[in-house]
């Protein structure tokens, strides 16, 4: 199984924190918040990992995370010219992905470690696509999720002004190979970017239920 860290964009409203360094470099508790990413990753046992970076804040990053050796990990950068969503992060990291499962980690988000489960759960599971969801206070501010009763997910709206439910979409997914298939038959949107839920796309084009694992411990996020 891989890893695919999604580390671009500018942190705009992070500033004055990012005028100076990319977002996912951030420090939390002394360490930039991508390393905290990283090492949960390889503590779930994931240690091929590719890290989408873009242009602006690409070389930083690369600088500062090394190759890997230093997480017990191989780091693999792939540079994504234009914000364009995160299907087409997937798609340019196809060649890195190849035909393996993976987990796809938002580089400015904080879980605490129980990823571990997550993968185990998902390598036992017969479905192609599960994500991770957080109950919070204000579900308005978030991608939040319907789920149905066999705990598939049934919708997932970006900041809703009548929340269908509590359940905020966590910046973490598991995809299996198949994910690739569904990305090719997706058009770009009216802002000219793929799909922003991935798990709504494998949905559209795969005819297979998505299903949703919530997380019981904290989470921590840059404001988006």
């Amino acid at each position: 199984m891989k890893a695919l860290i999604l580390s671009g964009g500018k942190g705009t409203r992070l500033r004055p924190l990012t005028y100076t360094g990319a977002k996912q470099l951030v420090p939390v508790a002394n360490k930039p918040i991508l390393w905290y990413g990283i090492e949960s990753l390889v503590a779930a046992g994931i240690t091929d990992i590719g890290i989408i970076v873009s242009p602006e804040t690409g070389p930083e990053i690369e600088e500062k995370t090394g190759k890997g050796e230093q997480f017990g990990a191989k780091i693999t950068y792939i540079h994504q010219e234009s914000p364009d969503g995160l299907a087409h992060a997937v798609k340019i990291a196809q060649p890195f992905l190849g035909d393996s499962p993976f987990v796809m980690y938002l580089g400015d988000n904080l879980i605490q470690d129980q990823l571990r489960e997550f993968v185990a759960a998902f390598k036992a599971s017969p479905s192609g696509a599960i994500i991770m969801l957080k109950q919070v206070l204000n579900p308005t501010a978030f991608g939040v999720a319907q789920i149905n009763a066999d705990g598939s997910v049934m919708k997932l709206v970006e900041k809703p002004k009548e929340p269908p439910s509590n359940l905020a979409l966590v910046g973490v997914y598991l995809f299996s190979s198949d994910i690739h298939e569904a990305i090719a038959q997706i058009k770009p949107s009216a802002r000219g970017e793929l799909e922003k839920y991935l798990s709504d796309a494998y949905d559209v084009a795969n005819k297979m239920p998505v299903d949703a694992n919530e997380l019981s411990c904290w989470w921590l996020y840059s404001v988006k």
